[in-house]
């Protein structure tokens, strides 16, 4: 079962933009400048779901000079990952047994 920050972290990882940020940083660490012109959204807007996404510890910040840059934090993303793996082991391990509960 998915524990409650899980669950949290899924819900911020949901949102298209969100998602479309933490893709873009996965390649390389960006400013506020670059994910506005990659991603084609407001910059007021852009700026409310990177709060998500550091408030949800998934994108780390990077002061350089009067710009801000971001960075994915991949541990939090292979800590989600991990959990996923565990249900599909757990899955398979249903399937291989062919494990059915009865109806009543």
């Amino acid at each position: 079962m998915l524990t409650s920050a899980e669950t949290d972290l899924l819900r911020v990882l949901a949102d298209p933009l969100r998602l479309r940020i933490v893709h873009l940083l996965a390649h390389e660490t960006l400013c506020t400048t670059h994910l506005v012109d990659r991603t084609g959204a407001r910059q007021t807007n852009l700026s409310n779901h990177l709060r998500v996404l550091r408030d949800a510890g998934v994108v780390d910040t990077e002061p350089c000079g009067r710009f801000t840059y971001y960075r994915l934090r991949p541990d939090v993303l292979e800590l989600l990952a991990g959990s996923f793996a565990a249900l599909a082991a757990t899955s398979r391990t249903t399937l291989a047994t062919d494990r059915k509960r009865a109806c009543p």
